[in-house]
Order: structure tokens, then C-alpha cells, then sequence
């Protein structure tokens, strides 16, 4: 044990580790906040959907060759969030058929153009890249840093200032709107910082894991609490715990990094998850 703390103590002397706990534990932060909302509102698979459209964005972008990608894939990534929001009260086209056609349909062109317009001679392991996320999680820069703080306080702040309206909309949207909440205002501030949450976290854990960043946290602590607010701290403590604590076993025992994280996230579910079990049966 004294051997794997002192290499974490090495590893940490490095910039570049610490860079990446910082923006892994403020992208953890801001997922979890955004994932009790939308579990709660029966869309957590929006995560999964969203990052589909991020891939067949970026795969786009690669295509026109352009320097700085987001420039395309966070306004797209943003639309097609708004749009989910649109539709998920429509009668002919409902929130579940809408979320799978744009993840299914993404993923199909993405692959596609990358398959037509690649010029790379590994197409496979840029796909798998973007998908299970890359090593580029150890190689930020100070200005990926300073993105993620400014994203996590502008994503604290909302949260903080605007809590009872979100806890309103969140419970009950019609009844919200009755009594003088904007409820579409909201859900569309909540619909722009969810995609820009999920077009950065693909770098931590890839296209395909990042909407276990978004479920796991608030279904462990749900598992346990029953308040909105005690649901909201567990979330986002487990959240940032298993983040940093998978990092440093990604970086220790050499595993990827999105999937190490993940892994973490699950063994921290099925723990809160039999603790509430134990809670309820000795209630």
C-alpha cells in the first residue's frame, strides 16, 4: 500500500496530472449537478444521445479540416439539445423516439464521413478514441483548465441561484409554469449547459460513457437519500471521489482513463446501493 501512495505522491509532481484531476473532478461536478435533474426527468439517456451528435459532429469537423472542432460540434451539439427539448412534448414524434433517432442517426453519419473522408491510416483507433475517450485527458493545458473552472462555477451559480426553480420544474413542469415559473426558459438553459457539458467531458471518458458521468452518481445516491438537496450533495461527492480516484488508478496501473472512472462509478453504485437496501430493512 505504501508503494502505490508513493506512486501517486511521483506521479503528482507532474503538471499534467494535476491538470487532469482538476478538469476531471470539475467535469464529474458539473454532470453529476445536471444528472439528478435529468434522471429525475426520465432523460438520462440524453447523455448517450447528445454524445452521439458530438461524435457525427466532430467526425464533420475532422472532414472540413477544421484547427479548433468545437467551433462546429458545441453549436450543433447545442441545437440538437434544444430540439430534444422541443420534441419531448410532442404527440406525433415523443422525447424517447426523438433522442434515439438523433444517437442513432449521429453515430451512422459520423462513422461514415470518417470512413469517406479520413485521411488517417488508424480510422479504427480514432473511432475507438472518440468513442472510450483518449489519452488527451494527460495532455491539457492551462487553458483547459481555466475552461472547466469557468464552466463549473457558471454551472454552480445556476444551480445555486436558481434552485427552487429547477427543484419546481424538475418535480412538476405544468404546475411550475402555473404559478409564474418560466419552465421553457429553464429547460432551455438546462438543454444549452447539459451540451456543453457533454461536448467537454468527451475528452475524459469518450462519446459512449459519458452519460455514466450523468447516471450513476444520482441513481447511488438516490439509492440512500430522498431529499432533493441530500441528493444533490451525495451525487456530487460521489461524483468527484470516484472521478480523481479514477484518474490516479488509471494513471497507477495503466487502464484507460473513461473506462477506469466508469468502473469506479459502478462499484460506488452497487455499494450505495446495498447500504440503502440494509437502511430500508432496518427502518
Amino acid at each position: 500500500m505504501s508503494e502505490v501512495f508513493s506512486q501517486i505522491s511521483f506521479y503528482l509532481e507532474f503538471p499534467f496530472v494535476r491538470y487532469a484531476l482538476i478538469v476531471g473532478v470539475l467535469i464529474a461536478l458539473c454532470s453529476s449537478l445536471l444528472g439528478v435533474t435529468l434522471v429525475l426527468r426520465r432523460y438520462s439517456f440524453i447523455g448517450t444521445g447528445l454524445s452521439n451528435v458530438a461524435f457525427g459532429s466532430t467526425a464533420i469537423a475532422a472532414a472540413l479540416t477544421l484547427t479548433n472542432n468545437i467551433i462546429l460540434v458545441l453549436p450543433v451539439t447545442v441545437a440538437c439539445a434544444l430540439f430534444l427539448l422541443r420534441t419531448g412534448a410532442s404527440v406525433k414524434v415523443k422525447g424517447d423516439a426523438a433522442l434515439a433517432m438523433i444517437a442513432a442517426g449521429s453515430m451512422a453519419i459520423g462513422y461514415l464521413v470518417m470512413n469517406v473522408y479520413s485521411t488517417s491510416a488508424n480510422l479504427a483507433g480514432d473511432v475507438c478514441t472518440i468513442l472510450f475517450g483518449a489519452t488527451s485527458i494527460l495532455t491539457l493545458t492551462m487553458t483547459n483548465v481555466r475552461v472547466s473552472i469557468a464552466l463549473s462555477v457558471i454551472v454552480v451559480a445556476i444551480f445555486l441561484f436558481f434552485y427552487h426553480k429547477i427543484f419546481a420544474v424538475t418535480f412538476d413542469e405544468d404546475f411550475a409554469a402555473a404559478t409564474g415559473v418560466r419552465a421553457k426558459s429553464y429547460n432551455m438553459l438546462l438543454a444549452v449547459v447539459t451540451a456543453v457539458v457533454i461536448v467537454l467531458a468527451m475528452d475524459l471518458v469518450g462519446a459512449l460513457l459519458i452519460s455514466a458521468l450523468v447516471i450513476f452518481p444520482p441513481m447511488a445516491a438516490m439509492s440512500v437519500f430522498r431529499s432533493f438537496r441530500a441528493v444533490m450533495i451525495c451525487a456530487v461527492t460521489v461524483s468527484v471521489i470516484c472521478a480523481a480516484l479514477g484518474i490516479l488508478v488509471s494513471i497507477v496501473a495503466g487502464t484507460p482513463v473513461g473506462s477506469t472512472i466508469v468502473a469506479v462509478n459502478i462499484g460506488s453504485f452497487i455499494l450505495f446501493s446495498l447500504t440503502g437496501l440494509v437502511v430500508r430493512r432496518l427502518r
